[in-house]
């Protein structure tokens, strides 16, 4: 099948229907993980079937056309995307376009497989990439994880930033699981020289728990940093809703992830792609174009039709919402949909 890297037609950019530039295209290329955390999946998950996802060619097409466009940032997730054999062939084609219309290509990984991939991501290109952690205690992370080990994610962590990535943990804030333990984890990421950015859980796809359990709002997390670290706020945006703070007199940043306490859909320059070529305007709603039946059945300019069409449904903002016995904002889990 062949691609174009033509520059796009004269009114076919990347701005929807509220004027919002969108900039930035994360890529689901597998909905699986070799993890079951609590708060993202149910202990007894049904994945998508091999031949309903996305070849990686058409997720090299489909990427290299929002580039085109004017997306200027990617990143790969999942699931787990580096539980997908051929993950690295992607990766080393996107990342020839990194200088070259795309600024950043980065991913968001569990680490349990980073220390066979850090080199070659490295050589492709990436600088940074996100590892989603929420304990350091081995119990607590095995919980959590419902069997995974935390040492293989440290070990992959120290792998990546010896193979030359900066990385950025990211925490999902937990009640009764993690939250006590956040001063810790900010404090070992000083120490390794890493960021943290903390998120609040967000209601996506039935899991075996009541969500409304586990929620802590950012804002009574950072007032307890606040009285343990010297947190001084930082101008640094990484493309993403983070907001951020420097922990003064060491090199690790902290970010927040609010979108429950602090709606940040104004600022919106995201669209998702999901690894059977859904493309999702919005994390928080179902609405949805799929990118993989235009390109087969109409080529570029079905591609770039369909892209359209997402622009223009895009919503104002989310429909997250947390409360006891609340259904999700969406049925798909955020695997799905990629992190």
């Amino acid at each position: 099948m062949a691609t174009s890297l033509a520059p796009a037609a004269a009114g076919s950019g990347m701005v929807d229907a509220h004027g919002r530039a969108i900039r930035y295209l994360r890529i689901s290329v597998t909905d699986r993980c070799d993890l079951r955390c609590r708060y993202c999946m149910s202990e007894q998950m049904t994945f998508l079937p091999r031949s309903a996802l996305l070849a990686l060619e058409e997720i090299a097409i489909i990427a290299e056309r929002f580039i085109a466009r004017g997306v200027t940032k990617i990143r790969l997730s999942g699931g787990e995307p580096l539980v997908r054999r051929d993950v690295g062939d992607l990766v080393e084609r996107l990342g020839r376009h990194v200088g070259d219309g795309l600024d950043e290509l980065t991913m968001t990984t569990n680490g349990t497989r980073l220390a066979q991939h850090a080199e070659r991501l490295v050589a492709a290109g990436m600088t940074r990439i996100n590892v989603s952690l929420d304990s350091l205690d081995p119990n607590r992370f095995r919980f959590i994880t419902r069997h995974g080990d935390v040492a293989q994610v440290i070990a992959g962590i120290r792998a990546a930033r010896a193979a030359g990535l900066a990385v950025k943990l990211n925490t999902v804030a937990l009640a009764g699981l993690n939250e006590a333990e956040i001063p810790a984890i900010l404090a070992w990421c000083i120490d390794e020289g890493v960021d943290l950015s903390l998120i609040e859980t967000m209601p996506l796809g039935a899991i075996d728990e009541d969500r409304a359990d586990r929620f802590v709002p950012l804002t009574r997390v950072f007032e307890d940093l606040s009285t343990r670290f010297p947190l001084v706020r930082d101008a640094h945006r990484s493309g993403g809703p983070a907001r951020y703070w420097r922990v003064a007199g060491t090199a690790t940043r902290l970010g927040l992830i609010s979108p429950l306490t602090a709606n940040f859909c104004d600022g919106c320059n995201r669209v998702r792609l999901t690894t059977d070529g859904k493309l999702y305007a919005c994390l928080g709603h179902d609405d949805q174009v799929d990118l993989k039946a235009a390109l087969r059945e109409g080529g570029i300019a079905g591609l770039d039709g369909a892209i359209d069409l997402s622009l223009a449904i895009k919503p104002l903002r989310h429909d997250f919402r947390i409360g006891t016995g609340e259904a999700p904002a969406v049925a798909r889990h955020m695997s799905v949909t990629g992190g």
